[in-house]
């Protein structure tokens, strides 16, 4: 699919779902509550599986829409289950010690969508592309990239260091389907695989750190040395 020849009906869904796979990361970026975390997550996921089929009606790619299922299936309800029982497991329900308060972590975020937009109208220009969606592609995927980094860098919950990884994940997915349709299934397939074996292994270090040291804190992982 070539983005530089996309109707205005299909531009217009497109930069719909992206905005709104942005808000939603900023909704986690925002709260304190690792319910709301997980909530907005799924829901991420549920767009960014709209935007699957949506692309693959669009530019003709029928594989996309096993894409979509699976995105569906395991991103939006088999991922955000097995994190749910992580949370009733550890019967934790928010964040204790942050480095920023959600309030200004939203201004950072803000920075950040703003330094992702320039960024990506450099990019654009480029290839010639500043007044197609690629531009906004671009933005709302390095955006969340970034906004990832963040929650990995100011939040010390282990669930949060979890959903942080998954949003990262979630923008660069995201930025593919509208850039690059064409992946093969396969990768997309294993990228899927990838992410149940991440939560698999900080499903496992979290019960240890539980059991070891009587906290749920990254701080408190090098309490694990020795």
């Amino acid at each position: 699919m070539m983005i530089q020849h996309l109707d205005p009906l299909a531009s217009s869904l497109f930069s719909l779902l992206a905005i709104a796979c942005l808000l939603l990361s900023f909704v986690m970026l925002g709260s304190r509550w690792l319910r709301n975390y997980l909530y907005a997550f799924a829901a991420e996921s549920w767009v960014i599986a709209a935007l699957s089929a949506i692309v693959g009606f669009y530019g003709g790619f029928p594989e996309l829409y096993l894409v979509a299922l699976l995105t569906l299936l395991f991103r939006g309800m088999l991922l955000p289950y097995l994190i749910w029982r992580i949370i009733r497991r550890l019967n934790v329900d928010r964040e204790i010690r942050v480095i920023l308060q959600p309030s200004t972590s939203l201004v950072v975020g803000a920075l950040l969508v703003m330094f992702a937009l320039t960024v990506s109208f450099r990019v654009a220009g480029v290839f010639h592309l500043e007044l197609t969606v690629a531009v906004l592609a671009l933005t709302v995927m390095l955006s969340m990239k970034l906004i990832g980094f963040l929650m990995l860098a100011v939040r010390h919950e282990a669930i949060s260091q979890i959903l942080g990884l998954l949003v990262l994940e979630n923008g660069i997915f995201l930025g593919t389907q509208i850039l690059v349709p064409g992946m093969p299934l396969l990768i997309e397939m294993v990228i899927l695989f990838d992410l149940l074996i991440v939560v698999a292994c900080f499903g496992v270090l979290v019960n240890y750190l539980l059991t070891r040291v009587g906290t749920t804190s990254s701080l408190d992982l090098g309490k694990l040395v020795g």
